[in-house]
């Protein structure tokens, strides 16, 4: 299995590696959206001084400024942007014949779906990780606001951030990747991404306090797998008060969306790919 498996995760690394405008994208996403978003929609900029200041403060749960929540908060947007994509391979494997092909061969088909899961969700989670690379960058450019970290961030911290980023990457990777197995169209699997993308993002606090959303939204909110990733991310990062839990039950939270939507997929990834 395991030679299958590195077979699929070398041809997977190869589809990408030759792209160069694939790869470039990768780099620019996440700047593009701290320099056009994150800078745009500074909160802060609407209470310079005195009246509004202390309530959003509180609303930021130990966030500095709003930019420095936003630049947490844009993990999850950037994993979920990149890992949308992830079943389009699938699609044009159907389209070129490749997955009959495949499908012929006496490779474990976990093996064929683990292979393209892993890499792209490797590469789902590449920008998010670049976002604070970038946020903290932007604190030293006169004219940008920056990424400001005023919690203690220890090794375990480190090790939470990058596992929720890595759970969330692979949940989404493996959703999409189980759209690009269900559906034969492009069409039919941009309806049905484009449906999902933003009501995931608009239903999570990756960009707004979950304090200033309406009670039945809120609900929503918490259980949303993006708030759980950002809020891991947060507590880490920032000197936070307020939260209802600590990261290990966040975390507790991802692997369990993570084992069920991987489990999902598998089931209609091996489907699929059964030889005909």
């Amino acid at each position: 299995m395991w030679r299958e498996f590195l077979t699929v995760v070398r041809r997977e690394y190869l589809k990408w590696v030759r792209v160069p405008v694939w790869v470039s994208a990768y780099f620019v996403l996440p700047f593009v959206y701290l320099v056009l978003f994150g800078q745009a929609f500074n909160l802060n900029n609407l209470f310079p001084a005195g009246g509004g200041a202390a309530e959003l403060r509180t609303a930021l749960l130990g966030a500095p400024d709003y930019f420095s929540y936003f630049t947490a908060g844009i993990i999850g947007f950037v994993i979920l942007t990149t890992s949308l994509y992830a079943g389009t391979g699938v699609l044009f494997d159907k389209q070129l014949g490749i997955q009959s092909r495949m499908s012929s061969t006496p490779a474990p088909r976990s093996a064929l779906f683990a292979g393209s899961l892993v890499f792209r969700s490797m590469m789902a989670m590449l920008p998010c990780f670049l976002a604070i690379a970038f946020g903290l960058a932007f604190a030293h450019v006169p004219g940008l606001v920056g990424l400001t970290v005023n919690g203690s961030v220890s090794a375990l911290g480190v090790g939470e951030i990058v596992l929720a980023a890595a759970l969330l990457s692979l949940m989404f990777t493996a959703l999409f990747l189980a759209f690009g197995y269900a559906v034969d169209t492009n069409e039919s699997y941009f309806g049905v991404t484009s449906l999902l993308n933003l009501p995931l993002l608009f239903t999570s606090n990756a960009m707004f306090p979950q304090s200033t959303m309406p009670g039945w939204l809120q609900s929503i909110s918490a259980y949303n797998p993006i708030s759980l990733a950002v809020n891991v991310v947060r507590e880490n990062l920032f000197a936070t008060v307020g939260y209802p839990f600590g990261p290990g039950t966040y975390l507790l939270g991802l692997a369990l969306w993570a084992a069920f939507l991987i489990g999902v997929a598998l089931l209609v990834a091996a489907r699929e790919l059964r030889a005909k």
